[in-house]
């Protein structure tokens, strides 16, 4: 009689396992189809974009209401082709490819509502380490760069620019798509190479080579990568996209007001393949350089920068208004 009483109390004990088990995952689908899914293009995945990510990992996202499907488009004018099908529905790349796209005439142009850094995170990698880097050691030797026309290349000729050095002394190679850069240069083309974090350090890390400069120290700011939709689809998910932006919002001051070392904790998911100390290192570069937005309100000022030197670099024949291209979602 015991053993059948003791059968039948574990018969209960299961089914009522089974059944909590059923409804904690019941919630959990209920929960996520509360959320709304914006598909998001990021231009890169980079240490540089580290507010982003917290905002991910922290779940800044989800308390707006909003599930993040981030794809990886290598390429500022991949990210805009994919915004422009509605491949995805918010890009995430330098503001110089909604600049293109609006003075090439397009009625459902991009619109920029919300930033994230405000200067370029490349830095200048070298083959040579034997000697401290001087800028007039470019000269007759040639640096790989990525596509004439996309922010790496724009502000690093800005930098030089900067910095008084003559470009044309030095070879600048634009032929290699973006995301080949980091396995060319390992592959023994070029000489010097710009690139973001963490491939910079984990190419140190793989090769000879070392990092000389930063390209950021030298280039003005800039609404260097910010988030962008079409102008019918943030007029139509406007209250949407708010929430998007406060999520952002929160990512920055995240990163803004913790140690390097918390903010790496947060974000290292996202990084499986980088140590630890990597990505601390990385944050604490990237603080030193002013690189984040205190907030993601993009100024005038900073627009009106980044189109001087789409214009000096002949790559913009007259500027475009701000007030068109930026609806600032953040007040």
């Amino acid at each position: 009689m015991k053993k059948k009483i003791i059968a039948i109390l574990i018969a209960i004990i299961l089914i009522v396992v089974v059944v909590v088990s059923v409804i904690k995952v019941t919630d959990k689908k209920e929960v996520k189809s509360d959320l709304t899914t914006i598909r998001l293009a990021e231009v890169t995945h980079s240490v540089f974009y580290a507010p982003m990510y917290v905002a991910i990992e922290n779940g800044y996202f989800e308390e707006e209401g909003i599930e993040i499907e981030l794809i990886l488009t290598s390429g500022a004018d991949k990210v805009s082709a994919a915004v422009l099908s509605d491949t995805v529905d918010v890009g995430f790349a330098g503001t110089e490819s909604s600049i293109y796209i609006y003075a090439g005439g397009e009625s459902d142009y991009l619109v920029t509502f919300a930033g994230l850094t405000k200067r370029d995170g490349q830095f200048i990698l070298a083959r040579d380490c034997s000697s401290d880097f001087e800028l007039t050691d470019l000269y007759g030797n040639e640096i790989l760069v990525g596509r004439a026309g996309g922010m790496p290349a724009v502000n690093f000729l800005n930098a030089m620019k900067n910095a008084g050095i003559d470009v044309n002394r030095i070879n600048v190679n634009y032929s290699i798509d973006f995301a080949s850069l980091s396995g060319s240069f390992i592959g023994g083309i070029g000489d010097y190479v710009n690139l973001f974090e963490p491939t910079a350090t984990t190419v140190v890390n793989v090769s000879n080579a070392c990092i000389v400069d930063s390209i950021g120290r030298l280039s003005g700011e800039v609404p260097y990568t910010a988030f962008y939709a079409r102008k019918s689809f943030l007029e139509e998910n406007t209250e949407l996209l708010e929430g998007f932006t406060k999520a952002i919002a929160k990512g920055l001051d995240y990163v803004l007001t913790h140690e390097s070392s918390e903010v790496a904790d947060v974000i290292l998911p996202q990084f499986p393949d980088s140590a630890l100390n990597d990505v601390i290192t990385i944050i604490d570069n990237y603080k030193e350089y002013d690189s984040w937005l205190s907030t993601p309100y993009i100024t005038e000022e900073s627009f009106n920068n980044l189109q001087d030197m789409l214009i000096d670099n002949d790559l913009l024949e007259s500027y475009v208004p701000y007030s068109d291209l930026i609806h600032n979602l953040y007040e």
